[in-house]
């Protein structure tokens, strides 16, 4: 096969992926940068927790008036209502290993825990064009080269939020050679999943970074974010659609994430 029709393949196949990651997101902000090791910012944050009085759980209609709307982003399109496919009940994802079930979780915009009330987001950067001469395939791959973010807001009551963070930590030292992730019928496997540095803001936070094997020996990067501010625990899930051809490394927006937490005081 010539490296022009095995390059069309490849983008045929980016397209059945984008497909099925539209549905499924992960991230990390811009300060981890594939560090690995939790910062010492989330133990002491978590000690400064351990001691404050447990706040009380934000409602369903105060989770809608404080989740990411079009008017706090400078870039990219935050849809008035979530799509179908990126609301994926929890009772739909399985994984081969129990212990990695958080992070599935996390990956597919599904809140962790029990929580009293839950409100989702999606954004989606906008597309980049492609300069001129750029050959039909390298166009095809530079407008995939958008990043798109499923946020999750959820509110706990009874220390929930710090339980439901100190889950997705836990399950990621306990899965670091990955896992697989089924929705319904369709499988994704991850081959890795590492901790990277913690997120700033917040009372505490996580950040990791999965490695997701898109097949044709192409392993992509996928990324999260948890973010707790008292009972509630935000989740940010992030790809590149792109990383499903060339396997690149990407930045999480850290202006979307920021601008999500600062409505949330």
């Amino acid at each position: 096969m010539s490296t022009t029709a095995a390059r069309r393949a490849g983008l045929v196949a980016a397209s059945a992926a984008l497909a099925l990651l539209a549905t499924a997101c992960g991230g990390s902000d811009d300060g981890a940068k594939g560090a690995e090791g939790k910062g010492d910012s989330t133990a002491s944050a978590a000690a400064s927790a351990a001691a404050a009085p447990a706040a009380e759980p934000l409602t369903a209609a105060e989770l809608e008036k404080a989740a990411l709307a079009q008017s706090d982003v400078k870039k990219g399109k935050v849809p008035a209502k979530l799509a179908a496919t990126d609301d994926i009940a929890k009772g739909r994802i399985k994984t081969d290993k129990a212990a990695c079930l958080p992070l599935a979780y996390a990956q597919a915009g599904v809140a962790q825990g029990e929580p009293v009330a839950t409100v989702k987001r999606s954004w989606m950067g906008d597309a980049k064009p492609p300069t001129a001469g750029t050959k039909p395939e390298d166009a095809l791959v530079a407008s995939l080269d958008r990043e798109k973010m499923l946020v999750t807001l959820a509110s706990y009551k009874d220390g929930g939020a710090e339980e439901a963070l100190k889950a997705l930590s836990a399950a990621v030292e306990k899965c670091p050679g990955g896992f697989t992730s089924t929705v319904d019928s369709d499988k994704t496997p991850y081959v890795k999943a590492v901790a990277t540095a913690a997120p700033k803001g917040g009372d505490e936070g996580a950040a990791i970074t999965l490695t997701m094997d898109a097949g044709d020996g192409v392993k992509a990067p996928a990324k999260l974010v948890a973010v707790r501010k008292g009972a509630t625990l935000v989740t940010f899930s992030a790809i590149n659609f792109s990383t499903a051809v060339t396997g690149k490394d990407f930045q999480v927006p850290a202006d979307v994430i920021a601008a999500q937490m600062g409505k949330l005081g």
